[in-house]
């Protein structure tokens, strides 16, 4: 038995997700525990100002990336703890925290930054730890997003069915998986709980909007709506993928400036928080519409899984579709992006490329993600 530990912590800045997991050939993963621990304030906010351009930022980003892997440790210690007698790991997978994503063009001026210091996390847990799984793709020309695609068509793809997946962190990303006709494709279609986390930590103090309620109360603004629905990141063609750079609350009070809700009673916060929601059902559906008009099951992950309200809106946007978190299919809807970085750590040990060339448009397959070797676990 090959034991994995898979550890995401995404766009949305809420913490460390963890899952300790098996890949049996053939049949769905296997998670043996799962861990979650939010991150300190101090930690979260200095990630969070480590998305824009700040003083000394090199000396903070490392002093960020020793916490990041310590954050992780602490995680991964839980995670073993609950797990009762079973073989260690065989490695971490390690996402880490990003705070840049400027992958651009295959012209040397592409990059995308994940903070963690994978030597300290192994270390600390003497394990192996697989991290820095977007660098590669990215030198190959790719955009090194988003890597889940893979592991959701190794793991949800049936070729009688054809399916989507609708990974919605921080950033929402969409995988295609057209049954029996067709490649795999897969693309950030846009903001997912980014926004609506933003806006309801200004308003109402809290990191997120429970179930949406918040959002359910408020009502639409067509105005904002459409003028958020004109970034040129909606327009682009896949392969394309997004995040901080692209949408941040100064883009979003831009937009309502441009609207007029701003200044429009009765303008409400909760009417921008209904708005946002929409938003992320729109870019969701007009991907769908325009690249999988045969899709007749949508799989639902991530954090915003567990979005009543959102889901509601995505089944709005999607009549002829059935939509459901990854649950029914026995894999947990917020567990899917820790299996998927357990699942690209197995891909890099054993030396199998993780990336699929039309996602991300790299010029091959490559072999994801750099290893540090655990104390005592030299060979």
């Amino acid at each position: 038995m090959a034991l994995y530990v898979g550890c995401m912590s995404g766009t949305s800045l809420d913490g460390v997700d963890a899952v300790l997991a098996e890949f049996p050939v053939g049949e769905a993963p296997r998670v043996w525990a799962h861990a979650w621990e939010p991150y300190c304030q101090p930690l979260r906010d200095e990630l969070l100002a480590l998305n824009a351009d700040g003083p000394r930022e090199l000396h903070r980003a490392s002093l960020a990336a020793n916490a990041v892997a310590r954050a992780y440790a602490d995680v991964v210690q839980r995670l073993l703890d609950h797990s009762g007698r079973v073989p260690l790991p065989v490695a971490i997978g390690a996402h880490g925290q990003t705070v840049r994503h400027r992958p651009q063009a295959f012209d040397g001026t592409g990059y995308t930054v994940q903070l963690l210091n994978g030597a300290l996390l192994a270390e600390l847990t003497g394990l192996d730890v697989v991290c820095d799984f977007r660098s590669a793709d990215v030198a190959a020309g790719g955009q090194g997003a988003p890597l889940v695609p893979a592991f959701h068509h190794a793991s949800f793809a049936d070729p009688r069915i054809p399916t989507a997946v609708l990974n919605i962190g921080g950033i929402a990303n969409v995988t295609l998986l057209p049954g029996e006709a067709g490649p795999v494709l897969g693309y950030d279609c846009g903001p997912g709980n980014l926004l609506m986390d933003l806006w309801a930590e200004r308003h109402l103090g809290t990191r997120y909007d429970a179930d949406g309620e918040w959002a359910r109360s408020g009502r639409l603004l067509p105005g904002l709506l459409a003028v958020m629905q004109s970034h040129p990141f909606f327009a682009l063609l896949p392969p394309k993928s997004t995040g901080r750079d692209d949408f941040h609350l100064d883009w979003l009070e831009g937009a309502l400036a441009r609207s007029g809700s701003a200044s429009r009673a009765p303008f409400r916060a909760q009417d921008v928080q209904a708005t946002l929601a929409e938003l992320t059902a729109w870019a969701t559906a007009q991907s769908l519409r325009r690249d999988a008009p045969g899709t007749t099951r949508l799989l639902v992950c991530g954090g915003g899984a567990r979005n009543g309200h959102l889901m509601t809106r995505l089944r709005a946007a999607l009549p002829a579709i059935r939509v459901e978190p990854t649950d029914t299919l026995g894999v947990p809807a917020d567990q899917v992006e820790a299996l998927a970085f357990a699942w690209l750590a197995q891909a890099c040990i054993e030396r199998r490329p993780g990336n699929l060339p039309a996602v991300t448009a790299a010029t091959g397959p490559r072999i994801l993600g750099a290893r540090y070797t655990g104390p005592g676990r030299a060979d």
